[in-house]
């Protein structure tokens, strides 16, 4: 496995309210989590840190996550712990209000590969040079795209784009979703919306398929595209190579 990730507060932001990790545990393996935290007072970046700290902890106290059944427990039951650790943040703390926080992440071991999400951060997967987007946004626009009220050319620039109907800490469970995902995948990349946001699926896909450039360096120029396209957003980046050697 070979894996790199980066988060970057962009060209417009004051601050950065994303979080993202990848960590491995004993039984080899792997987690990967992007967070994109939101909320008054500066309090986006501490819904985030509080879910990857979080995560981090549990996954690293845990020698294994199992089989599949075990691993899809396991992840919704830390969601819903981590959603209470928001609630509870937000009901203690009286310049949090509205304190949320987005997050897609994955685990990856031999026998499968999971991808779950709550809120408009994306996960995709690599297989045979292509990149395959396979999260769906929690958003009003992703609603009225699927109901058929708006195409996915006016989605792109809709002015409610950004409305969530589901993020961590915005109800009294995570309802997130978790995605069995073909375990053939090459590679796993999981990115706030700072990035999709500036560039395309086949921008991305050129970048990461690009064989001059070394893992880190892909994710790398992708930052600095997102950047150079205007930088809107904080941009949040982890990538994950199933096939290299190892240098987490």
């Amino acid at each position: 496995m070979k894996s790199f990730y980066l988060t970057d507060v962009g060209k417009v932001r004051s601050h950065n309210e994303d979080s993202v990790t990848i960590l491995k545990n004993n039984s080899n393996e792997y987690l990967m989590v992007v967070a994109d935290g939101m909320g008054g007072h500066r309090k986006g970046e501490v819904a985030s840190q509080l879910v990857v700290n979080y995560l981090a902890k549990k996954f690293v106290e845990t020698n294994t996550v199992g089989d599949k059944a075990s691993a899809i427990a396991w992840l919704k039951t830390v969601l819903d712990e981590m959603n209470d650790l928001i609630i509870d943040y937000g009901a203690t703390h009286i310049d949090s209000s509205g304190l949320g926080t987005t997050v897609v992440l994955s685990i990856i071991t031999n026998e499968y590969l999971l991808i779950g999400n709550v809120g408009d951060s994306s996960g995709y997967v690599m297989k045979s040079n292509k990149l395959h987007k396979v999260t769906k946004p929690h958003t009003l626009v992703n609603l009225l795209v699927e109901s058929g009220d708006i195409t996915e050319e006016e989605a792109r620039n809709h002015p409610k784009k950004n409305v969530l109907l589901k993020a961590l800490g915005s109800g009294e469970k995570a309802e997130p979703d978790i995605l069995d995902v073909d375990n053939d995948s090459d590679a796993v990349l999981l990115c706030s919306d700072g990035l999709t946001n500036m560039l395309t699926d086949e921008q991305i896909e050129k970048v990461l398929l690009d064989d001059t450039l070394e893992l880190e360096e892909k994710i790398i120029k992708l930052v600095r595209k997102a950047n150079a396209r205007g930088g809107v957003d904080n941009i949040s980046i982890a990538y994950l190579e199933r096939k290299g050697s190892e240098t987490l």
